[in-house]
């Protein structure tokens, strides 16, 4: 008889208990701001901001995540340096060339030809003249990246269409293919 008394007992205490939840109403919020938080338009004025702004400029010398800054600037006297001092930051591991080739016969081999030579499609239509063969040049790794970061003469940069990682893989085809010509 107790059993059924102490069950029964725990059955009015639960429907007390539940009855009185009401789903329709949002329980209580600790921090209701983090929950609702105020919505401004773009650009508009607002009190939050010491200059008046909704829109606020990153702060000075931030960079995005991920990204690794390139130190060489965009003249001759960098384009030297970084012919002499860059090396690539990948390991013999990281370097995928067949990675290389295939992103060099994408962006690279119209003009300068799939062996490097100098005669790509381009050339051959004489679209674009003086296309350099890479047996007549000295490079190196660190010069052949600048050259892909900035550009040089009539070519343009390739920094917005390959990212760091495959601009090496591409310069370590590309001396892969000067070593066989």
């Amino acid at each position: 008889m107790k059993k059924v008394y102490t069950l029964a007992v725990l059955m009015g205490l639960s429907s007390l208990l539940f009855s009185c939840q009401d789903t329709k109403k949002p329980n209580y919020q600790f921090f209701p701001n983090m929950y609702e938080s105020t919505g401004y338009e773009t650009y508009s004025e607002s009190s939050a901001f010491k200059n008046g702004k909704e829109g606020q400029l990153p702060a000075p010398g931030s960079i995005k995540r991920g990204f690794v800054p390139y130190e060489y600037p965009n003249t001759d006297a960098g384009y030297e340096a970084a012919k002499l001092n860059l090396k690539s930051p990948l390991d013999s591991s990281a370097v995928n060339m067949v990675k290389g080739e295939e992103l060099f016969n994408i962006y690279c081999a119209i003009c300068h030809g799939e062996k490097g030579n100098g005669k790509g499609k381009l050339v051959e239509r004489e679209k674009f003249l003086g296309v350099p063969s890479y047996a007549d040049r000295q490079i190196t790794e660190g010069s052949i990246f600048h050259v892909e970061t900035y550009g040089k003469n009539a070519m343009g940069s390739h920094a917005n269409q390959l990212s760091q990682k495959e601009r090496w893989q591409v310069a370590g085809y590309v001396l892969k293919l000067r070593s066989e010509l």
